[in-house]
């Protein structure tokens, strides 16, 4: 992945940042066997739409967002905000001041091949640069949860059944110096 460019994404990168969201949001549903979810594809589709739209138009917005770029065509992003409603929910406010690490989407054929972890390393390198020290995350997606438990380890928080029997959401605490490079 030599060729890979992480960067702030401009406007004139928000058509493929949404085709990224579009794809690889259809996709991690349909992975985790929920592709029937239409209405919830959707929504969460529209939210991330909105979301790095928001963080272009409105410096203010408190989200940043991050790219990946290979040969000039857009395959991931990632984002760093305020923590979501789901994740206050969970754990009674308790992670209402820190940041969270979001929106990494990465098109489906180019997941498995480090372009999640070089925008999340990325991510680090700028959190670490702006002085902040903690980040949280949370995933409802089996297969995602897999990679943050090999990641980040044990959650912080596990809502049980969340998304019915079995389907667990997933929060995570982390230190923003356990995942900056050259960090010991």
């Amino acid at each position: 992945m030599n060729d890979l460019l992480i960067t702030k994404p401009t406007r004139e990168d928000i058509t493929s940042a949404y085709a990224v969201f579009e794809a690889s949001i259809t996709d991690a549903f349909e992975k985790d066997g929920l592709g029937h979810l239409t209405s919830d594809i959707e929504y969460e589709i529209e939210s991330k739409k909105n979301l790095l739209t928001s963080s272009l138009v409105n410096a203010k917005s408190g989200t940043f967002f991050l790219v990946a770029k290979m040969n000039d065509n857009l395959i991931g992003t990632v984002s760093f905000g305020p923590c979501s409603s789901d994740i206050k929910k969970f754990t009674n406010n308790q992670l209402e001041a820190i940041g969270e690490l979001g929106s990494l989407y990465v098109l489906p054929e180019f997941q498995g091949k480090g372009v999640g972890s070089a925008l999340i390393h990325s991510m680090m390198e700028v959190l670490h640069e702006s002085g902040v020290e903690q980040f949280c995350l949370d995933s409802g997606y089996k297969q995602a949860q897999t990679k943050w438990l090999r990641k980040f380890g044990e959650p912080y928080f596990i809502a049980r059944d969340y998304w019915g029997k079995d389907r667990h959401h997933m929060v995570w605490l982390c230190k923003v110096s356990d995942y900056v490079k050259g960090q010991d």
